[in-house]
């Protein structure tokens, strides 16, 4: 086995409104296709409402519409992507983005991912949308490193609001 294998990372590119998001493998609990969520009194337009999964009331976002990158509204092939929340709170252990489509397994190598400095002058974080950590190449495609800690805190903010 070579030393590059080891430091290969299985991902997932998921594609939503407006952009690409590279997450790890294992951060995906599951995807399913779309359905309506049960709307939440008050919440802020990317928070899209809550769906049921396994016995959990999820809270669904749109994460272009909260990274201010596009409009982003479910319908005819949307899917949802669970993902393990990793804040450790017990009451929010899982969240759900909308996507466009199926999320795609990638694999990451050290040598495939780059940071993108983008359009920017260079700068960097104040270039970067909400919700962001990096905007990177992987294989020369543009994607976007959500910020899973900030998505959830907003959510945990909406929720509570």
């Amino acid at each position: 086995m070579n030393s590059t294998a080891i430091q290969d990372i299985r991902g997932v590119l998921i594609q939503v409104e407006g952009a690409r998001l590279l997450l790890p493998n294992a951060t995906i609990a599951e995807v399913l296709s779309y359905a309506d969520p049960e709307p939440v009194a008050d919440a802020p337009h990317w928070l899209l409402g809550r769906i049921r999964w396994r016995g959990w009331q999820l809270p669904l976002a749109s994460f272009s519409r909260l990274a201010g990158i596009a409009d982003e509204a479910g319908g005819l092939g949307s899917k949802v992507v669970v993902l393990k929340a990793l804040g450790g709170d017990a009451r929010l252990p899982y969240v759900a983005l909308l996507t466009k489509g199926f999320p795609r397994l990638v694999t990451v190598s050290r040598d495939a991912l780059v940071a993108n400095a983008g359009e920017g002058d260079g700068e960097g974080a104040e270039a970067l949308p909400p919700c962001v950590l990096m905007n990177v190449l992987l294989n020369d495609e543009p994607a976007l490193l959500p910020d899973v800690d900030a998505i959830e805190g907003a959510i945990r903010g909406a929720l509570a609001a």
